[in-house]
């Protein structure tokens, strides 16, 4: 859609109770308890309402068609058990291995192996967290519970990498350390092969995602499918998440196994142990800077990255019957859930209903919000030097 263009209110010519002329009643129902003001002499409409507030399958619009809660999805979740406990077991033996060995390499993998597993936890955590219903102690539900899981573990992996780093700075400075060849070289291979079967497992395992068309239905048939759609979707994120994380993995392992060959093959290169241990702890770093980032991004909600503010501003006074857009907050539930809340000022005689609707249709559709509120008030001249209505900078 051109920017410049405005987009059209849906269905702008159904009546919804709004009084029309003066004369009419001060209170206007839109259905059931909802209600609206009229105030003054000005007729000063103030329409406050959650999207949820309104049904598609009659004139209004209702919000939760376009995000149906998921069920629990039962093969990720057998998925990412066997490759925690993959994981698990084959730390516990790099851990040992690396410890008969002497060799901090091995050590420095079985720690990037304690990322994999605690990124297999968190999505198995949220998997069970998006099955879970909000309730009044928890309005937004529990998915900031992952980004806490991640937040700790990202911190204890960071540990972790920090006295591997100390310890291979002692070994380069004092060359007091011993490493057998052999036990590095098996428990190398042994995690190359490992790291195969949970790449093989995460691909064939997790399924492949499909949608199903059709028309706009909104039977219990319909329902079973967007639940479907959208387990189906929840699982590829887990686990392609997962399979991303391992293939990672792969790579240092294949990396540890080219230095055990080396010192095997060359005793006098052993210094490769510790060069190893720097470089892998480079990358152990770099890939739990993004998730740090993202999960502070979240508790300090902050706006998602991909959305643009003033994109989404320009948006709104692009449809039909807005004014001034004020008050926009736009932040992060979790890693992949957006909230947003506006407040849209509309010219006289606009239909507010048409523009609720047509709002939060274009907020799901183009930026993918999944909560949303929208209050709807009547425009005034003193908006324009109301400093408070100005988008922060």
């Amino acid at each position: 859609m051109n920017s410049n263009e405005r987009t059209p209110l849906l269905h702008p010519t159904t009546s919804y109770g709004l009084p029309t002329s003066p004369d009419d009643e001060d209170t206007a129902t839109f259905s059931g308890e909802k209600t609206s003001t009229l105030s003054g002499p000005t007729k000063t409409l103030l329409v406050e309402a959650h999207s949820n507030d309104f049904s598609e399958n009659s004139d209004l619009y209702h919000c939760h068609d376009d995000r149906i809660m998921s069920a629990f999805d039962y093969k990720a979740r057998r998925t990412l058990i066997l490759a925690s406990m993959l994981c698990l077991l084959f730390m516990l033996a790099e851990i040992v291995g690396g410890l008969w060995a002497g060799s901090l390499a091995i050590i420095t993998d079985a720690a990037h192996l304690l990322t994999d597993f605690a990124s297999f936890l968190i999505s198995l955590f949220s998997l069970y967290m998006a099955s879970r219903p909000a309730s009044q102690r928890m309005s937004f539900g529990w998915h900031r519970a992952e980004v806490i899981g991640a937040f700790l573990s990202v911190l204890l992996i960071w540990v972790v990498t920090g006295i591997l780093v100390y310890i291979a700075i002692q070994r380069i400075i004092t060359k007091e350390y011993e490493i057998d060849a052999v036990i590095m070289l098996v428990t190398a291979g042994v995690g190359v092969a490992v790291n195969i079967i949970m790449g093989l497992l995460l691909h064939f395992g997790g399924g492949h995602g499909h949608s199903h068309g059709g028309g706009s239905s909104h039977s219990h048939a319909s329902h079973a499918h967007s639940d479907d759609s959208n387990s189906q979707r929840q699982r590829n994120i887990n686990v392609r998440a997962a399979l991303i994380h391992v293939i990672g993995d792969l790579v240092q392992s294949i990396g540890v196994f080219i230095a055990a060959l080396l010192i095997y093959f060359m005793p006098g290169w052993a210094i490769a142990d510790p060069i190893c241990t720097f470089i892998f702890s480079i990358l152990v770093l770099i890939t739990t800077v993004a998730i740090m980032r993202d999960a502070l991004n979240v508790l300090m909600e902050g706006k998602p990255r991909g959305i643009d503010f003033g994109e989404v501003i320009k948006s709104l006074h692009n449809i039909e019957g807005v004014r001034k857009v004020h008050d926009l907050r736009i932040w992060s539930l979790t890693m992949d859930k957006v909230a947003l809340s506006v407040h849209l000022a509309i010219a006289p005689e606009t239909n507010a209903q048409a523009v609720l609707r047509t709002t939060t249709a274009m907020l799901r559709k183009r930026y993918g919000v999944h909560e949303c509120t929208v209050q709807i008030e009547s425009y005034s001249d003193s908006m324009i030097a109301c400093g408070q209505c100005e988008p922060p900078l």
